[in-house]
């Protein structure tokens, strides 16, 4: 319950009288006086259609008319009846819509009138109870500041109400003292009584059942004797409350008899009262359903007018085009046969280079394919013996020759896998490995590389790295080799007796393991003529020159940009012709560090000999491939770690001997004669379904993966293989209590 006023009228008419008709002219201030009476009197008698008009006609004219206290004063009416007919929320809308009105006139009893009433409209709702707290606190500002005090009161009243009905009542104490501060003022003798029942409920609340006994006590009696239905109601309901909690049931019953009493009587007002807000709430839907239908007919009729007005306009403009219309149709249909013809044609020839161009596509894949099984087969053999013979003791003397020849070799991979790449994808498709490695060694073996051609251009070769940079590193340097070969062969073809610099400069050291190293390739040589140096980043662009001998791919430089963009780095050149060129790039070196260390992979960092033979029986494998050289290579791996093997030189051989060997896992190649390493796989599925098979081969996996899994193969290894992953392939395969990685 609240105590509110419905309408304003008698208190704008004073404000209106008094400040607004003095700048009024007379007609417009009758005119709106007479807007504001009818709607007065046809809200009183519940006649909200009448209302309606009026206040709507009161809001108009105020635009009109320029007057926004007129308009303000039309939305609180608008507000005020939807407010009552339980229309909530348009009634909020209208009403904040008169508070806007009054803010912007800046007129402090407007603006007071306009928070007082959406805090109460507000205050019904606990959920926006916050915001009905800070409207009434607006209001009681405004009105203090203006000595309004009845109006304080008012507001006083309203805010207790709602922090006592929200359980806020120290909130609730402190305002009611205000309010019995102002009792000594000029206020309403009713509005006294308010006061009390809220203390009668506050110290209910607060369960001073003595004190709030003798103010609900004394609410009831006097609400009782001047038959105020509503104060009675609140009195007798909350002394009901008060001794059924403090067990007085034969109290509790008389006061809840006297309650029901009163709410009976406030029910057969209410629904008198009911029973004409619903005649007019029809009444209300009704006028809007006309006022709608009004507001279109309104639309309509402009829109048939200003129809009518263009009409022949349109009408001209449409004949118009209609004529060259059809004149374009006419030269249409006399091009559209020519223009079929050459389709055609042209899809006839579409046709066969299509057909032409898949042709092409199957014989480039398939040639690719053939030819990187080709390379990598004869690879294996190279890697595989110069890893074996830098291992043998006895060969001690040319381990540098032999490093060098790996690291050739390897790098010759790198760059098959990098032209086949380059072929089918983006370079997003290749990862960078992190292995560990040293980079003084991978340095001087790419000066090592270029002796023959410094020696044959008559070039220097200057190198320096600087003494700050960590020499054991882990990252990928394949990938990081192959950008500095790139770069270092491009300096030294095109420079003849001259020097070529190769230097390694920290910028910075981010942290303890990161580097952040700028790589720097100059030389004197002939430079790149301006209008190349956008180009020759791109495949297969090459500059000519007649004075040197050289040659190239052309993907060199592409293959530089592609591996830096994977580092997140990009080249920088910076070339003047006839002076030389400069390439530099920046990258993160990663330090190689002792945790790295102690967290590799057991079976990959094996030391020679660490398989031990003792109690336990020797392991057998199955070498199948038809190159001798590559089953050498395999065979002396494996015997290296202690494991015995068998050579097999075609899938039926190798089924022959499976029959009749217990062998402990089988290294299948999927090239060969007579029958295929997956044709073989079969075949030996229908007998022994478990034994390890494991494809060591050098075909695309890219394309051959599923299949090869799908024969019935376990695991693949990829030739030329890392010789830590082939380890640990093999021994993840082989019978688990056959290895003993404590030695």
């Amino acid at each position: 319950m609240r105590i509110s006023k419905p309408l304003v009228f008698i208190f704008f008419l004073a404000l209106y009288t008094n400040g607004i008709a003095q700048e009024a002219t007379d007609w417009k201030r009758d005119t709106l006086e007479l807007y504001v009476n009818r709607s007065n009197d046809a809200y009183d008698e519940y006649n909200y259609k009448e209302a309606i008009k009026y206040a709507s006609a009161l809001v108009e004219k105020g635009k009109e008319f320029n007057y926004k206290y007129y308009e303000f004063l039309g939305y609180d009416i608008l507000g005020g009846i939807y407010s009552e007919t339980d229309d909530s929320v348009q009634g909020r809308i209208y009403s904040e819509k008169a508070l806007e009105l009054a803010r912007a006139t800046h007129v402090d009893s407007l603006i007071a009138w306009g928070t007082l009433n959406l805090g109460i409209l507000y205050s019904d709702n606990k959920a926006t109870y916050e915001k009905a707290v800070r409207f009434f606190k607006e209001s009681i500002d405004i009105n203090e500041k203006n000595q309004d005090y009845d109006e304080v009161y008012l507001t006083y009243v309203n805010l207790i109400w709602t922090y006592l009905d929200n359980k806020q009542i120290d909130e609730a104490y402190t305002y009611l003292q205000k309010a019995e501060d102002l009792s000594a003022k000029e206020v309403d003798s009713l509005d006294k009584l308010y006061i009390d029942l809220l203390y009668g409920k506050y110290y209910l609340i607060k369960k001073e059942y003595d004190a709030a006994a003798q103010k609900l006590e004394n609410i009831a009696l006097t609400a009782d004797k001047n038959n105020n239905t509503d104060l009675a109601i609140e009195a007798y309901d909350n002394l009901a409350k008060l001794y059924s909690e403090t067990d007085d049931y034969r109290k509790a019953f008389t006061n809840l008899d006297k309650h029901n009493q009163f709410k009976q009587k406030a029910y057969t007002l209410k629904k008198v009262e009911e029973t004409e807000k619903a005649r007019a709430k029809f009444n209300l839907e009704q006028a809007q359903k006309d006022l709608e239908s009004a507001l279109k007919e309104k639309v309509y009729s402009e829109q048939l007018i200003s129809k009518s007005k263009t009409l022949t306009t349109v009408l001209i403009i449409a004949v118009v085009i209609l004529i060259i219309t059809l004149l374009i149709i006419i030269v249409f249909f006399k091009t559209r046969r020519k223009y079929i013809n050459n389709l055609r044609a042209k899809n006839k020839q579409l046709s066969i280079a299509h057909a032409k161009a898949e042709k092409l596509s199957t014989i480039k894949t398939k040639f690719l394919s053939t030819v990187s099984h080709e390379l990598r087969t004869p690879l294996y053999g190279v890697i595989g013996i110069s890893r074996i013979l830098k291992e043998d003791e006895k060969l001690k003397d040319y381990a540098d020759d032999l490093d060098s020849l790996k690291f050739s070799a390897d790098y010759l991979l790198a760059l098959i896998n990098d032209v086949l790449l380059l072929s089918k994808m983006d370079a997003e498709a290749i990862t960078l490995s992190k292995i560990p490695y040293e980079l003084d060694t991978l340095i001087k073996n790419i000066v090592r590389s270029f002796e023959s051609t410094l020696q044959q251009n008559n070039n220097t070769l200057h190198l320096h790295i600087d003494d700050k940079l960590p020499n054991h590193l882990i990252g990928d340097p394949i990938r990081l080799s192959q950008v500095l070969i790139n770069l270092v062969g491009n300096a030294i073809k095109f420079t003849e007796n001259g020097d070529i610099w190769l230097k390694l400069v920290l910028v910075e050291a981010i942290d303890d393991d990161t580097y952040y190293t700028q790589f720097v390739i100059k030389d004197n040589g002939l430079g790149i003529p301006l209008d190349m140096q956008k180009d020759i980043f791109n495949e297969f662009t090459q500059i000519e020159n007649k004075n040197l001998n050289y040659t190239g791919t052309g993907l060199g430089l592409t293959i530089v940009k592609k591996i830096l963009k994977l580092y997140q780095s990009k080249i920088e050149l910076d070339s003047t012709p006839g002076k030389g060129s400069q390439f530099s790039f920046r990258l993160n070196l990663k330090r190689y560090s002792e945790s790295q260390k102690a967290n590799e992979s057991p079976i990959a960092n094996l030391p020679k000999g660490s398989a031990s033979t003792e109690n336990r029986r020797t392991n057998k494998v199955l070498i199948v491939d038809d190159n001798r050289i590559n089953q050498k290579v395999t065979q002396k791996t494996l015997e290296k770690h202690h494991i015995e093997s068998s050579l097999a030189d075609d899938g039926a051989q190798a089924v022959a001997m499976s029959k009749a060997n217990d062998y402990d896992l089988i290294l299948m190649d999927i090239h060969m004669p007579n029958m295929n390493g997956m044709e073989a796989t079969q075949l030996i599925r229908e007998f022994d379904k478990d034994i390890p098979i494991i494809a060591l081969t050098a075909v695309e996996l890219d394309e051959s993966k599923k299949e090869i899994l799908n024969s019935g193969i376990d695991d693949i290894i990829h030739k030329p293989y890392n010789l830590p992953e082939f380890l640990e392939t093999i021994f993840k395969h082989l019978p688990k209590e056959e290895i003993n990685l404590s030695q």
